[in-house]
């Protein structure tokens, strides 16, 4: 499967943004997929995961409550709607997708070409 971000963009601090990640090939609604970040100079983090159903949804602590992942699988897609975005939030934005539920970035199958989130203060 191909994966395809988007929906970056330079926001300020209280703002909202929703990423967008597209998928080629018909296997994505048998895949967990995931929101992956990486700021400069830091590791690549776990952000929101999603199970291939869409009915199981799981987070980072510092992402519960402001950030909600989703997906169509009719239409090959995988969001993330963040809202009260902050400077900390700054990286870019990666979707992934695997075979079983991971908050690891060794055992992601798939990654799609980051979108850049820029917040400033």
């Amino acid at each position: 499967v191909q994966l395809q971000a988007s929906g970056g963009g330079l926001v300020q601090a209280g703002d909202s943004l929703r990423l967008s990640c597209g998928a080629s090939g018909s296997t994505f609604s048998s895949l967990t997929m995931a929101w992956f970040r990486q700021a400069p100079g830091k590791e690549r983090e776990f952000v929101a995961g999603i199970t291939n159903s869409g009915v199981g949804r799981y987070y980072a602590d510092s992402m519960k409550g402001r950030f909600t992942i989703s997906r169509d699988n009719a239409k090959n897609y995988l969001y993330l709607q963040m809202n009260s975005l902050t400077p900390e939030d700054t990286a870019t934005y990666y979707c992934a997708a695997s075979r079983a539920v991971t908050r690891d970035a060794s055992y992601i199958n798939h990654w799609g070409k980051g979108t850049q989130v820029t917040v400033s203060s």
